[in-house]
């Protein structure tokens, strides 16, 4: 039998100051969660920081995973894209990134599309003449 998950709302900074406050009144965590209407997960997770910095801990909520733009390729990657793309025009952004890969023992340094997004950056790229053109329909 397949497990059904249930999916909920974030819990909002006053649902987590109240569940602190009742926690604090009442010393009963499941008493607590019932009167935020939360569940026992949530006041676990949000413990730990509010015992580290009280309620102003409880504020805000910040996102997991990897910070924006700390994915990028480094200048080295980028200049050789742009070299490589500059004695081979006419290749593509997949010819391009295996032809790096290629040089660095078959180990992907840059995917496709961030092949294409250094040379768009860089002014350097042109849609492929053989993509599909959009036909519009006839009326």
């Amino acid at each position: 039998m397949k497990r059904i998950r249930n999916s909920y709302e974030r819990t909002t900074g006053e649902q987590r100051k109240l569940l602190f406050e009742s926690w604090e009144q009442s010393g009963n965590i499941t008493a607590a969660c019932k009167t935020a209407q939360v569940g026992r997960n949530t006041f676990y997770n949000w413990k730990s920081r509010f015992e580290k910095d009280g309620y102003a801990g409880l504020e805000k909520y910040e996102k997991a995973g990897v910070a924006k733009g700390t994915g990028r390729v480094s200048v080295e990657v980028e200049n050789k894209v742009k070299a490589l793309h500059g004695q081979h025009a006419e290749w593509g952004k997949h010819r391009l990134s295996q032809e790096i890969a290629k040089a660095n023992n078959w180990v992907p340094l840059v995917s496709p599309n961030t092949v294409r997004r250094v040379l768009e950056e860089s002014g350097m790229w042109k849609e492929p003449e053989n993509k599909k053109k959009e036909v519009p329909l006839s009326q």
